[in-house]
């Protein structure tokens, strides 16, 4: 591998490790590799394999988690963990695909699962991170790595409460100081990122409710309980009942998927089912949603005399950036490709289980940009047709591996 192309940082140091054109053709390959063949979450074993033989092939060693799916992988360390104390910076990955189908139709690399799709950018995540990885490994061949990184493949991360857990209590983050990530965005532009201090995903849980009755007849409403009336009273006051409970800033938004009652139109169902997401930007009013949510259910399905069953799955609190290593993913953005590389960016509502790292070391999270310059069409996140335009695998390893090298000289 020649890694010929140098960058100077803004301080004048030189910065080495640009992508070589054999290495991002392989990375795309790679990509497209996995977007034919996902997995779902804690399933990832050709994804695990993948990873693991090229990591071997350059001469690494990753360990694959106890729980079966995903590995971490130490680059600059000598022996087989690192015992110098919480100083290396982790690059993580999520690796699981979602149960969705890929409609995408003119498109040589689809999924050839069915009713599975790469359709969140996790292909591209878990190739900039492997790319990034290669890249580094090199550079530590040459004496040019000054400090030691950790690649982290996580699995599930589609799985509330998230692969994060699991990872972490596999011992992902013993040494490690600081943690990075990205995210494709369909709404920025290749080659550039979108960072933001503070807060930029909501928290998410999820909401699995039952709703039962005697049933009956439609002439006769009024000797029974009206299950659909009272599921559909749920579906509508719950949200508002619920938003007028909370300080509106913090963003708390209910938002249903799925609602299933009854069989046939003249027979007034016994049961019915809904379940939906909990949404909320502030992460002490997520604290408190599931006391509250839970209790304005009841309310109304008190209200229609129907009896609820409520499951409440706690998912992920918001990813909050850290200021220190949100500068750090800045300054190495900027060295590779200059200031316009970098945008700022909101706080979505989106929910992503890299909050959990960052309940034990610093972090930040940049929004990788996947639009291809010019183009109208947004290919959104958790469709059936979403695509990337490639050239973000290149931007993605610069970033990791600037960040890699900026971080060794602070």
């Amino acid at each position: 591998m020649s890694l010929e192309s140098e960058v100077d940082l803004p301080a004048g140091a030189v910065l080495p490790g640009a992508l070589p054109d054999a290495l991002r053709a392989e990375l795309i390959a790679f990509r497209r590799d996995l977007h034919m063949h996902p997995e779902l979450g804690n399933q990832e074993f050709r994804t695990t394999a993948a990873i693991k033989e090229r990591l071997v092939r350059a001469g690494l060693k990753p360990r694959v988690l106890a729980v079966g799916t995903g590995l971490v992988c130490d680059i600059g360390v000598q022996g087989e963990q690192w015992d110098g104390g919480p100083s290396m910076l982790a690059l993580r990955a999520d690796i699981d695909g979602l149960p969705i189908p890929d409609t995408k139709t003119e498109c040589a690399y689809r999924s050839t699962v069915p009713d599975r799709a790469h359709a969140c950018g996790h292909d591209v995540h878990t190739t900039v991170v492997l790319g990034a990885g290669l890249v580094l490994a090199e550079l530590d061949k040459r004496g040019q790595l000054p400090r030691p990184v950790r690649l982290i493949f996580q699995p599930a991360e589609e799985v509330l409460p998230g692969g994060a857990a699991d990872a972490i209590k596999c011992g992902a983050l013993e040494g490690v100081g600081a943690i990075i990530a990205v995210h494709c965005d369909p709404r920025v532009d290749a080659g550039k990122i979108g960072l933001r201090e503070g807060p930029i995903t909501s928290a998410c849980d999820r909401l699995e409710i039952g709703l039962d009755g005697p049933g009956g007849h439609t002439a006769r409403p009024h000797l029974t309980t009206d299950l659909v009336t009272a599921a559909a009273r749920v579906v509508t006051d719950v949200p508002a009942l619920v938003g007028r409970r909370f300080d509106s800033r913090s963003g708390l938004a209910i938002t249903w998927g799925r609602i299933e009652s009854g069989h046939a139109p003249n027979v007034i169902p016994q049961h019915a089912e809904l379940s939906g997401t909990v949404r909320c930007l502030d992460i002490e009013a997520w604290r408190q949603a599931p006391d509250v949510v839970v209790a304005a259910i009841d309310e109304i399905a008190n209200l229609h005399r129907a009896k609820s069953e409520i499951n409440y799955v706690r998912g992920v609190p918001p990813v909050v950036n850290e200021p220190g290593v949100t500068e750090l993913l800045r300054d190495a953005m900027i060295a590779r490709r200059g200031v316009d590389s970098v945008v700022g960016t909101e706080q979505s509502l989106g929910g992503e289980d890299f909050s959990w790292y960052l309940e034990h070391v610093p972090g930040a999270m940049a929004r990788l940009g996947v639009r291809t310059p010019g183009e109208r069409q947004i290919r959104d996140l958790h469709q059936g047709d979403f695509d990337v335009d490639e050239s973000a695998i290149t931007v993605g390893v610069e970033l990791f591996t600037a960040a890699a090298l900026v971080n060794g000289l602070r």
